[in-house]
């Protein structure tokens, strides 16, 4: 669920410069992300950690961060997890905002949450130079994982695996999701 906020002449560059906690820049305004949950935390903060475990042990490097923020070709975003590679990093890590979309991206359903909306984000993030994004459905015990050529989904008993960005990467849906 997303509330706008009315603010006077507040621009995508404004967002660039100088990004609101909490908030995203879409279709022309400021919106605040609402209707996280703890269970959504949870699986964020999870997720967090088994990407940056495991950029750290496969030797892969880069970064791995939560809400951060980002611009897609017409939006300013913030996913709910993102992965940057080292080139990433080492070119864009005293930005305030990265001008384009991470290369990998996890968005976690809320209760609140439109289905069509969030496939809607995966696209504009897939259009912004991302090459891989999961969405994530706690409630539905599902995962999708979005990139230019293919659709998967994955549910309980399966395991999970990065397809592009994160090589070698493996979990458990239900690991992830508890």
């Amino acid at each position: 669920m997303v509330m706008t906020t009315e603010t006077e002449q507040f621009t995508l560059e404004d967002f660039m410069k100088n990004p609101p906690e909490n908030m995203e820049w879409v279709d022309q305004k400021l919106v605040e992300k609402t209707g996280m949950t703890l269970r959504h935390s949870e699986i964020q903060s999870r997720l967090s950690r088994y990407w940056g475990n495991y950029k750290t042990e496969s030797g892969q490097g880069g970064e791995v961060y939560v809400e951060m923020p980002c611009r897609t070709q017409k939006q300013g975003r913030r996913p709910d997890v993102s992965y940057l590679t080292p080139e990433l990093l080492e070119r864009y890590r005293n930005e305030p905002t990265l001008p384009q979309s991470p290369p990998l991206v996890a968005e976690i359903a809320s209760p609140t949450d439109v289905a069509e909306e969030l496939f809607a984000k995966a696209q504009e993030y897939l259009d912004s130079n991302c090459q891989e994004v999961w969405l994530v459905f706690p409630e539905g015990r599902r995962i999708l994982i979005v990139t230019e050529n293919q659709t998967l989904a994955f549910q309980s008993g399966d395991t999970v695996s990065s397809q592009v960005v994160l090589e070698g990467f493996k979990i458990t849906l239900d690991e992830l999701l508890g």
